[in-house]
């Protein structure tokens, strides 16, 4: 149950809770350990596998699209987008960190939907691999803690 009074989660108990999971496939070595760890965290916390949406699309940039069609839905309580941009040589790096976090946030924002960004952005590879499954697990974790909070309010 969420605490409003304090601001904070007493018990993210996710067993009510209907979630949805785009994973982006580029760098799908960083994608793949983000989904393990999010889908392990989400069933502990008791998230029912049934509840659980998962689908992958080719790039961050196409993660707004896919949160879009699950928002429009009204099938979940909260959405989760995981995808992993490394910076290379190019503008290209900015581009899709900076379109596809605004993208994200606009599904958001625009369908009243919580949605736990985890689309890592990082400078190298080993960045990404140190914070595959911290971030993982906190996705999970921040949705189901805003999946409770709107339903409360």
């Amino acid at each position: 149950m969420f605490n409003a009074s304090k601001g904070a989660a007493t018990d993210l108990n996710g067993k009510k809770c209907r979630i949805g999971v785009v994973q982006a496939r580029f760098n799908d070595d960083i994608t793949n350990a983000l989904w393990s760890a999010c889908h392990t965290e989400l069933l502990r916390l008791g998230v029912p596998e049934k509840n659980i949406t998962h689908v992958t699309v080719p790039g961050a940039l196409e993660v707004a699209s896919a949160l879009q069609g699950m928002a429009e839905s009204s099938d979940f309580d909260a959405l989760i987008a995981l995808g992993c941009i490394i910076r290379g040589e190019t503008y290209h790096f900015e581009l899709v960190a900076n379109e596809s976090g605004a993208g994200v946030t606009r599904v958001a924002l625009d369908y009243q939907i919580p949605i736990a960004n985890a689309i890592l952005t990082t400078e190298d590879h080993a960045q990404a691999v140190a914070r595959q499954t911290e971030k993982g697990r906190d996705a999970a974790a921040v949705a189901i803690e805003m999946a409770l909070l709107l339903a409360s309010l």
